[in-house]
């Protein structure tokens, strides 16, 4: 069986998050699987990220603000997008 892929996956932006009402959200990006590597290890909490400035953002566990959205903490390092 060949699976050949016929639709061209979008460029993965400098900037990314997972959170509609975020404007660096974009909803072809997540009709694909991607993947976040920060510092060679593959991280599966980001909830966004920037390339060129390198940090990511991941949802502290229970903390939540004040509209019921996790609160995030910045980890820096080296940020690589990939499609799995």
């Amino acid at each position: 069986m060949i699976m050949n892929d016929t639709t061209a996956k979008p460029a993965l932006p400098d900037r990314l998050s997972v959170n509609p009402r975020s404007p660096h959200f974009v909803e072809a990006i997540f009709e694909h699987e991607i993947g976040i590597m920060l510092n060679g290890k593959e991280r599966n909490d980001v909830e966004e990220y920037c390339i060129s400035e390198g940090w990511v953002k991941v949802a502290s566990h229970k903390a939540l603000d004040r509209r019921g959205q996790p609160l995030t903490m910045t980890v820096k390092g080296k940020v690589e997008a990939f499609y799995k």
